[in-house]
């Protein structure tokens, strides 16, 4: 279940978040019943897409639009464990928007314990040609709306 757009207070600013339950199933796990590292990357990936989703965007037809998200960089810091069964919550916001990329800030928490902390810069691209464009101006304008304040 998706809790999207929740207004949250960091340091005083206002921000926009979503956040979306995941559950540890034993294909996540490695031998150790812990979860593989690559599987977290799978699960921010999925809080983005619901992200996109809760502000009314279909990544298949932005595509057929000829407008794609793509991974650019990863940085991740992976602070505990999660573990079979465990319940997760994947927290994603947007940290820093540009014409043609942005920056998502996204957390993986079981409870209220911190186990991922990653910040996942994106550039908009051509499906097609695989190269870079700018962010349509519908979605951009909608993007700053939502982040001015916690830039």
């Amino acid at each position: 279940m998706l809790h999207p757009l929740q207004l949250t207070n960091h340091a005083g600013q206002t921000a926009m978040k979503t956040s979306i339950p995941i559950r540890v199933y034993y294909e996540d796990t490695d031998s150790a019943g812990i979860v593989y590292y690559a599987n977290y990357l799978r699960f921010i990936e999925r809080g983005r897409t619901e992200f996109l989703r809760a502000l009314g965007h279909d990544q298949n037809l932005l595509m057929k639009g000829g407008v794609a998200f793509a991974v650019r960089s990863v940085t991740a810091e992976y602070l505990k464990p999660a573990q079979l069964d465990d319940l997760l919550s994947v927290e994603t916001a947007i940290a820093k928007l540009g014409r043609a990329q942005l920056t998502f800030a996204q957390r993986i928490l079981r409870g209220g314990e911190l186990l991922l902390d990653a910040k996942i810069r994106i550039a908009c691209i051509d499906p097609a040609a695989g190269r870079p464009i700018r962010i349509p101006p519908p979605i951009h304008a909608q993007l700053a709306a939502l982040t001015k304040d916690s830039q």
